[in-house]
């Protein structure tokens, strides 16, 4: 009899953080990955080409699609009077890898999740387990509180 030995190995989540130089919110983001020693790899949208591969992975995670990444209300969207609904996905893809400054920022992708923006609760998410549960200060006694419920803290 052959005996089959699988090694468990612990999963390492790869962050890619898309900024700008003068986005407030990244900078919020960078400091928080830095305080908690939260790796990730940064590409500034300005200095930085954009993939087609970058876009499917923020939109393979979103819930609306290119209206999660997409800002409105940036210059480039109200002076190409833009009709996104119009348009071929190709044709949007292309668009905003030509014109990056539309993305709303910072958008942060894992193989699994986005955030766009920063948000002091959402954040949480990216935090490994053992350090988002040392960092709970939202419970009282031992109600389980929606915090514990969200991450499954039993």
């Amino acid at each position: 009899m052959i005996k089959y030995v699988v090694e468990r190995r612990e999963k390492i989540v790869m962050i890619q953080l898309y900024t700008s130089p003068s986005c407030l919110s990244c900078r919020k983001v960078k400091k928080y990955f830095n305080k908690y020693g939260i790796k990730y790899v940064e590409k500034n949208i300005l200095h930085t080409k954009l993939s087609r591969d970058d876009i499917f992975k923020m939109l393979a995670n979103s819930e609306n699609g290119f209206e999660d990444i997409i800002s409105v209300r940036s210059k480039v969207f109200k002076e190409n009077n833009l009709d996104i609904n119009s348009m071929k996905i190709h044709e949007l893809i292309d668009f905003i890898i030509a014109n990056p400054t539309i993305l709303k920022r910072p958008i942060i992708v894992t193989d699994y999740d986005l955030q766009v923006g920063y948000n002091d609760d959402d954040i949480t998410l990216f935090l490994p387990p053992e350090i988002r549960d040392r960092e709970c200060n939202f419970c009282l006694g031992d109600e389980d509180c929606d915090y514990t419920k969200a991450i499954h803290i039993e």
